[in-house]
Order: structure tokens, then sequence, then C-alpha cells
């Protein structure tokens, strides 16, 4: 291909960032002479670090480029960087529409992500369920590049990054340690395995000495993440104790992640460390599975309303039945078959 020179938008949401960046990956080594501006908050920065080709503007959404006023901005201080041959939008929402049209302006093409929303609303009504797997995400996204002339072939070969993993964890891995991620929480409670049930899933993971839990999460989930920790041996909380890189690092460095269909999963994902992910009111099919993850290690049971939501933003229309049905010893079944097989 000639030249390319893509600017690319993904503002929000960490988990959706992050699945677009193995596309990105393949799409820079599948076309050597694109080069990729990556616009996105400052706080993902570190999911492209060491990408070569790739340069990473932050946009300061709630500040210098809030609003309209604000957007006008960041189009300004955007065009005046670099000669953009396309626009690829891998959000579609309103802040993304209104940038594309500034750029419209310039005479740049831009491809936009298709949501696919008629559907997702297939999958997760009430009534009349179309059941059937969806096309993923990151197709969708590989969709954006391919309509701007970079096409992207997502079976091909990944090399998966390597993360700066701690001193302590290569060491404590070199003697036989197993590290066991876990971020049992999620955006909405129908995403969520009930605290008291994953506590129990812990119980039987760290009955082995030889296994090590790390608790991933955010600053409200400390206090819970420190009860935890005080009552149950070789379990470390993590949540609010370090940088966003930091926990990347940790998470590299992993033998296992136990992740609701959060952010986690494809945080963990982007390392190529094995997955088990607990899924209630939302569902694999829905397209939101990690990246190049086994669909054997996704734990669920089969119940006529799922999948009620597409986001898990919406009330569980049988009080969570999808969720606590789930017996903790399949989930920490799921983890012991995964480091018996070891990891590859």
């Amino acid at each position: 291909m000639a030249r390319a020179h893509l600017l690319v938008f993904r503002f929000s949401s960490l988990g959706d960032v992050a699945m677009t960046v193995p596309v990105l990956r393949l799409a820079l080594a599948q076309n050597p002479e694109l080069e990729v501006t990556y616009v996105s908050t400052a706080f993902v920065r570190p999911l492209f670090d060491g990408i070569p080709r790739l340069r990473f503007v932050a946009a300061d959404l709630k500040g210098r480029h809030k609003g309209v006023p604000g957007l006008y901005r960041l189009f300004r201080e955007l065009r005046s960087q670099e000669r953009y041959t396309g626009i690829a939008d891998l959000h579609n929402v309103l802040r993304t529409k209104i940038l594309r049209a500034y750029f419209r302006f310039t005479g740049i093409p831009a491809a936009a992500l298709d949501k696919g929303r008629a559907e997702k609303k297939e999958l997760t009504r009430a009534e009349n369920k179309q059941l059937r797997p969806l096309k993923p995400m990151h197709r969708r996204y590989a969709e954006v590049f391919g309509a701007l002339g970079c096409a992207v072939e997502l079976s091909a070969p990944y090399a998966f990054p390597e993360a700066n993993v701690p001193p302590d964890m290569r060491q404590g891995t070199a003697a036989g340690i197993r590290f066991i991620g876990i971020a049992p929480f999620a955006a909405f409670r129908e995403k969520t395995y009930p605290p008291e049930l994953m506590a129990e899933a812990i119980r039987h993971i760290c009955r082995d000495e030889q296994n090590r839990v790390f608790l991933f999460g955010g600053k409200g989930d400390a206090a819970q993440f420190d009860a935890w920790q005080q009552e149950i041996p070789r379990v470390r909380n993590l949540a609010g104790k370090m940088s966003f890189g930091e926990e990347l690092d940790h998470i590299g460095g992993l033998d296992v992640m136990i992740s609701m269909d959060s952010a986690n999963m494809h945080l963990a994902s982007l390392y190529g460390v094995p997955v088990v992910s607990v899924w209630g009111g939302t569902h694999p099919w829905l397209g939101f599975y990690g990246w190049r993850q086994d669909p054997a290690n996704a734990v669920q049971i089969e119940l006529a309303c799922r999948p009620s939501s597409v986001f898990g933003n919406k009330d569980c229309p049988n009080d969570r039945a999808c969720m606590r049905g789930i017996a903790p010893l399949l989930i920490a079944g799921k983890v012991f078959k995964i480091l018996q097989k070891g990891r590859s």
C-alpha cells in the first residue's frame, strides 16, 4: 500500500480501548507503510507504549478539549501536527462525529465503527431472542481500517508484547509460585459475581500453598479487598496502590486472571494471559470476548432471560439467578485446569 497516516479516535471505555490494541498491532504489522496517531484520554497511554509507528495524543475532554469549542481546539491542534490520509473513528459517538465533521471540510476521508445495535437488540430483548454469535468487536474495528485501505487479517500470527514483570513475580515464578489475578467487580451489579461467592472461590484457590492471589480493582474496592486479604492466606490487595502502568506489569506476569465481563479481561488478553471470565446479564456472543481467549474458559449458565442487556446496565429480570447459580468451585476448577496445563 502507499504511505498512509490514519488518525484514530477511541475515548472510552478502558476495556473498549484495550480491545483496539491487538487490531492496531496487526494493522501496523501487515501494512508497513502505515502510521497511526491515536487520540484518547491520557490514562490509557500505557496501553500503547512501545508500538512502532504509533503516536499517542492525549485528549483533555474535561479541560481544554471540553465541549464543542474544546473539540474545535483539538481539531486545530491535530490538523497542525500531521498530514493524515484518513480518519478511523473506532468510537462513533457525538464527540467523534463532531471531530469527523471538522475534518470533512479538509477533504480527509473517514470511516466509522458499525456498532451492530440492531443485532444486539435481537439478542437481548425479553422475548423471541435471536441467539447467535455476533460479529466480534475486534472484527468491527478491523473493518474500519479496511474501509480506509488498510486490510487487517485477524487470524494472522500475533506476537503478544512482553510486560515489564516485577522482579518479585519473576523470582516467584522461577520458584514454582503461581500468580492468579482476580478482578471481582464490574461497572454494573448485573455483571458482578456476588462477593460472598467470590470469597469462597478464592478460598478454594488459596488452599494450594503455591498459589498467590492478586486483587485488582479501583480505590472503592479496597475495603472489601483488605477484608479478604486479612481473612484468606496468600491474598494481596493491589487496588489503588500503583499506577496503571504498574498494574499492567503485574497483569502481564500472571498465570491466569479471573474477571467479570469487564476491562481486566481485555487487559490480561493483551499479554496472552488466560482469563476465566464470569458472565451474568451479558453474554460472550455479544462480541466483547477477550482477544484470542479460549471460549471454554467462559463461566456461565444458560437461562432463557440471558443475555438481558449489552453492557449489564439494565436490571436483571430474574434476581441475578445467572450469577447466583454459578458455583464457586466451578470458577476455581477452571483456574486449576489452566494451572495444570501451564501457560503456553
